[in-house]
């Protein structure tokens, strides 16, 4: 499978400094901005169906974490299967609006909390499950975006 980047992207206008691999003119960063003012609502809502008690292991967070992980797999996946590079949708939802959905910060706080407070054993146990879950949850979204009538196109074999 090849992955192409769009003509526009490769070069950034005259006289702009060129950041990391890529150029993220206004527009991919109105995208982005864009993608992250609905991903955090919707993060804060899923948080407060869950009620977690201080010291105990932060299922809002886990979840959300882990949801966030898998649905990047499967549209990542679906995006680059499906839709034509564009500089503006994949950075809309991969990077706004589950980037903003997703949330290592407060991953960190609560598992540094945990362990500060003296829960050093659900500390490490929420570190090592969030991570684990996370990269599980990725390569299931990926595999289920790919059996998926949304993924890509599979060669029709001859009779």
């Amino acid at each position: 499978m090849t992955i192409r980047a769009d003509a526009s992207s490769e070069h950034p206008p005259s006289g702009a400094r060129r950041s990391g691999s890529s150029w993220a003119g206004p527009g991919v960063l109105l995208a982005i901005a864009a993608g992250g003012a609905l991903g955090a609502p919707a993060r804060y809502g899923l948080a407060e169906l869950v009620d977690v008690a201080p010291g105990s292991f932060p299922w809002a967070t886990f979840w959300t974490n882990v949801s966030g992980s898998l649905a990047l797999g499967f549209v990542l996946v679906v995006l680059v299967a499906r839709f034509p590079p564009t500089r503006y949708l994949r950075p809309f939802v991969a990077v706004g609006f589950l980037g903003a959905f997703t949330t290592f910060s407060t991953f960190a706080v609560e598992t540094d909390l945990l362990v500060k407070d003296g829960h050093l054993a659900v500390g490490i146990a929420y570190a090592t499950a969030s991570v684990a879950a996370g990269l599980a949850a990725a390569w299931a979204g990926m595999v289920l975006a790919r059996m998926s009538p949304l993924g890509p196109a599979r060669p029709r074999r001859a009779a």
